[in-house]
């Protein structure tokens, strides 16, 4: 029993009457504001800032619908990435384009109509809809004032010119409608191409780093670095039409969510693409402004020179944006989740090194092969082995590349322990259990803890590939930043990662003095 503030009193089951109609209230109110059935939609994009704005128009026109809960996976990387996503069900749809979809998911040498690409498509489980309104093809661009000077207008008349250097983006280097068959259709000579970041071709281009970059027909930097772009005279490059593409069961899963998508069709064409890509690159607005202006109507109007533009916001600003927090949190699990993981594993496999010689030349051969994987190769192979983006395959790429300093340490501490200590420990009686853990361990621990040290550091840095699969950390600002070619996003992003990697040192550093004081004066 207890008392009211009216001096009257109130049995126990009263009081739990009262929470019960509290709590059921409550949940009740949840239950009204949350979508119906717990639907979801997850919007996955590329890490350009055209793909950026696009999935924002995509994801503020779903949320509208009330249908499903709307996340949008920012920056996933490059088209592999995204399709093992969507396969896998980690993302529910993303902006594409025709001729990606043709050339480089179906390999097929032309780009046949929207009907036939979903004939073809509809073996993968996917569906391509909502043509957008626009062309966004691939083009090459270089200096006006070389071009004029070389008299280079088409592009066939850079087999003239061989002296060019080209700059031109990884995934263009790769693909099947990029680098190679251009090199083949226009008998170019170049050597073979530097590769850049799509966010930093333009400024290797001004500063004449190379002379020759592939750029978006919708790019809004065109202008402004005052570029030629070169003709393409022999049609080399297909149509790329903005597109939608989603799993197949899409619209009958979300009907009034995909009711309120497709009335996104034709309503973006090139010139204003163009626009919205300024008001994010040129004019410093966030994807989230930009996509809400352009819903708003308000995003068709160009930029007149006299309009006020809001400053754009200083390092210091976006250093201390309020997802500093979540960002520092997120960045600390991938490090210590996947350190954990790798000391459970590493440790181990450094042991039996040490103890077997076949085992050790599969061990620390296997390790280093795994440390030379590249990231994005690693994190695209996991995608569709895990069914998922996010923390799970980040974890895993993470833990492999941080074993090796533990295991390469682990076998080196122990195999440097004197063979002497190891026999006398053996005439007193001790089995193999006990020199390991008496004496073994504790003489190897200096050794040990430097490689654990070692790939605690490493993971820092490391950490932030998980932004390319929406697993978030401090990468995010990174991977946005070099989208945009904003130096201060950049800084904002790299700098607490540096550090993280001081703090962490010093944390480990004042953790062996405090628990190991001899070993860490002997090695002061």
């Amino acid at each position: 029993m207890f008392w009211r503030g009216d001096n009257a009193p109130v049995s126990h089951p009263t009081r739990r009457m009262t929470l019960l109609k509290a709590l059921t209230a409550g949940l009740l109110g949840l239950v009204m504001v949350l979508p119906a059935g717990g639907a979801t939609l997850t919007v996955g994009s590329k890490r350009f800032t055209e793909a950026y704005i696009l999935a924002e128009i995509v994801r503020q026109t779903a949320q509208t619908a009330g249908e499903a809960a709307v996340t949008h996976r920012q920056g996933l990387g490059n088209t592999a990435i995204l399709l093992s996503a969507l396969q896998a069900g980690s993302i529910d749809i993303y902006p594409e384009y025709t001729g990606t979809i043709a050339r480089e998911i179906l390999r097929l040498d032309h780009v046949p109509p929207l009907p036939e690409l979903n004939e073809r498509l509809a073996a993968l489980g996917l569906r391509a809809s909502v043509p957008l309104g626009f062309n966004n093809s691939y083009a090459l661009a270089m200096r006006m004032q070389d071009a004029a000077t070389h008299n280079i207008s088409r592009l066939s008349d850079l087999k003239y010119h061989p002296q060019l250097r080209f700059g031109l983006s990884q995934e263009f280097i790769g693909r099947a409608d990029g680098w190679p068959g251009l090199t083949s259709v226009y008998a170019l000579q170049q050597a073979r191409p530097r590769g850049l970041d799509h966010g930093l071709a333009y400024e290797a281009l001004a500063q004449e780093q190379v002379d020759v970059i592939d750029i978006y027909a919708t790019d809004a930097k065109i202008g402004k670095y005052r570029l030629w772009v070169l003709l393409d005279d022999a049609n080399y490059f297909p149509r790329y039409d903005a597109v939608l593409l989603h799993k197949a069961d899409l619209p009958a899963r979300l009907p009034r969510t995909w009711a309120a998508l497709a009335r996104l069709e034709g309503r973006i064409d090139e010139a204003t693409m163009r626009r919205l890509n300024a008001g994010v690159e040129l004019e410093g607005q966030s994807f989230e402004r930009v996509a809400q202006a352009f819903l708003a109507g308000e995003g068709a109007a160009p930029v007149k020179p006299g309009d006020a533009r809001p400053a754009a916001p200083g390092w210091l600003a976006k250093l201390f944006a309020p997802d500093l927090l979540r960002l520092t949190l997120e960045h600390l699990a991938l490090v210590f989740l996947s350190l954990g993981a790798s000391i459970v594993v590493g440790i181990p496999l450094g042991m039996l090194a040490a103890r077997h010689a076949l085992a050790r030349a599969l061990i620390i051969n296997s390790t280093n092969v795994l440390q030379t994987i590249p990231s994005l190769a690693l994190l695209a192979i996991l995608i569709p082995l895990t069914g998922s983006i996010g923390l799970l395959p980040a974890f895993i790429a993470l833990t492999v590349y941080a074993l090796l300093p533990i295991v390469r340490n682990t076998h080196a501490g122990l195999s440097q322990v004197p063979v002497g200590l190891k026999q006398a420990a053996m005439a007193l009686g001790l089995g193999p259990g006990a020199t390991l853990r008496l004496i073994e361990l504790p003489l190897a621990r200096t050794t040990i803890l430097a490689g654990i040290k070692t790939s605690a550091v490493i993971n820092v840095g490391t950490a932030t590939i998980a932004a390319f699969i929406g697993a978030g950390g401090f990468g995010e600002r990174i991977v946005t930043g070099l989208a945009l070619n904003d130096n201060a996003t950049l800084l904002a992003g790299a700098i607490p990662v540096a550090l993280l990697a001081l703090l962490i040192e010093g944390a480990f550093t004042l953790a062996e003095r405090g628990f190991f004081p001899e070993t860490w004066r002997r090695n002061r």
